[in-house]
């Protein structure tokens, strides 16, 4: 091997070494800040973004992989509504570069997956007030559930006000924006029912 590959290889076992070391679980300083934070869970290292950990709920063995952004609130000095804003099950994995943005109350039951670059929030920009910029401009929250034993395929985004039932595939790339059945498949933007069991 080369010196530039040994090299190469240093780096990146140090690289991974520091990883394992700044993810965030329940007994580290930052999973402590979280209302809970399960047994075995983890957030992997970097995260994009995250804020308003203590209204925060994280269940056991889930993993939160790199580069997703966690927040409760729209800016860490905001005062919360509650210390349930997002609420993430038990042994869910939540896929890299991943966001997960609540204002009012968002729930991720048990055993549900997401590939990478989902988008989760329960809150939107309004565009009706002409003479104020659409990002100054916001809607009414509206909670959002996920419902036990569900896929949400890489690049979906979930909107404010969706109800996705347990065991539903949503397919890679669909916009959900009204509610889903239990035991169904959903693709497309908006995701529209193709098929239930």
């Amino acid at each position: 091997m080369t010196f530039r590959g040994r090299r190469a290889d240093l780096m990146l076992g140090a690289y991974q070494w520091y990883a394992r070391r700044a993810a965030i679980h329940p007994k580290s300083k930052t999973g402590r800040k979280f209302s809970a934070f399960g047994d075995g869970s983890i957030m992997c290292f970097p995260p994009a973004a995250l804020f308003g950990e203590r209204a925060i709920r994280v269940g056991r063995d889930t993993m939160i992989g790199p580069y997703v952004s966690l927040s409760a609130g729209m800016a860490p000095t905001q005062e919360l509504l509650s210390d349930r804003i997002v609420e993430i099950g038990d042994r869910v994995l939540i896929g890299r570069n991943s966001s997960i943005v609540g204002h009012f109350h968002i729930v991720i039951e048990d055993d549900v997956f997401f590939g990478p670059n989902v988008y989760v929030t329960d809150q939107n920009h309004a565009f009706d007030d002409l003479q104020t910029p659409i990002g100054k401009q916001s809607m009414p929250e509206e909670p959002v559930r996920i419902g036990a034993g569900s896929w949400v395929g890489t690049n979906s985004v979930v909107l404010p006000g969706v109800t996705i039932g347990k065991h539903v595939a949503i397919g890679a790339g669909s916009v959900v924006t009204t509610d889903l059945p239990d035991n169904s498949v959903a693709v497309g933007s908006p995701a529209r029912v193709i098929q239930q069991f």
